[in-house]
């Protein structure tokens, strides 16, 4: 009997859920903003409060936990760092889930996922990172001839 073990499946198995959920919760506190999924969407809000509520205790237990979730050295230091003071004031609710409308592809109801209080220049960061197309370096190329 599955009785009082509520948790989003989301079509997988437990370590391909995890590891996916791990990967979702390093990228929305490395940029702050992610798309994805309805039901992803739902699975990765409560990972990232308990995240930030670790961020927010920011004892070396509170941070070897969260380590073992977050993929990357960098973006746990910037949660205990920079995020983490930014919601010192808040109780919970850390994390936004706003419907987008479907996926062209296959229907697919989608998300966007953020933090509350965003910082601006976390916004559009990961565009700015985003390596150029070949069509991009053929058209540079040719327009600097």
């Amino acid at each position: 009997m599955r009785h009082r073990k509520a948790k989003y499946k989301l079509g997988m198995r437990t370590a391909h859920r995890e590891a996916m959920l791990r990967n979702m919760v390093t990228s929305l506190l490395e940029y702050e903003c992610i798309t994805t999924t309805d039901a992803r969407a739902k699975a990765l809000r409560s990972l990232a409060d308990k995240m930030i509520g670790w961020g927010k205790r920011g004892d070396l237990h509170a941070r070897r936990q969260a380590m073992r979730v977050i993929r990357s050295e960098s973006v746990a230091k910037r949660l205990f760092d920079e995020i983490a003071s930014r919601y010192a004031d808040r109780e919970g609710g850390y994390v936004r889930v706003i419907k987008k409308g479907t996926r062209p592809g296959d229907r697919a109801p989608m998300s966007v996922v953020e933090l509350v209080e965003r910082s601006p220049e976390g916004v559009g960061k990961k565009s700015a990172q985003k390596p150029k197309g070949l069509r991009e370096r053929i058209r540079e190329k040719f327009k600097s001839e």
